[in-house]
């Protein structure tokens, strides 16, 4: 079993710190697209006489709805994560270190499955969105 000394735990315990940060940010962006997005959906840009236009921007809404309950659920769990990385300090060998890294390892994976979700979503409603906008009429 492989010890390790302070200073190479504290050099992981930043890296997994480094990840934490950075899935908690692209969830802070996620929800200003999801704001926008729920904004987009419910307003009155859309030309009416499109085929199945109610049915379409319902699905789009439900969606959405899951994606924001499933973010919210992802960053609480980021957030406990985040909480118990402190306790890797503590390990001074290389299976007590394994745990936090599959635990790490496990949300890596629940992340990156929602962004790829996520961005599946967003390009069905920006495509869909994008050829139902309403023309502006010209000013003549």
């Amino acid at each position: 079993m492989e010890k390790f000394t302070t200073r190479q735990q504290t050099l992981k315990v930043e890296e997994l710190y480094r990840d934490t940060r950075r899935w908690k940010s692209c969830f802070q962006f996620n929800s200003d697209e999801m704001l926008f997005l729920e904004r987009l959906l419910n307003s009155y840009v859309f030309e009416p006489n499109t085929p199945n236009l109610f049915e379409r921007l319902r699905d789009y809404q439900d969606r959405l709805k899951k994606a924001v309950s499933e973010k919210k659920a992802v960053t609480d769990r980021i957030r406990k994560h985040e909480g118990t990385l402190g306790g890797m300090l503590e390990c001074t060998d290389s299976s007590c270190d394994l745990e936090y890294y599959r635990n790490h390892e496990q949300l890596k994976a629940e992340v990156t499955y929602f962004q790829e979700d996520f961005r599946q979503l967003k390009s069905e409603i920006f495509n869909y969105a994008g050829g139902i906008l309403k023309k502006k009429k010209p000013i003549d």
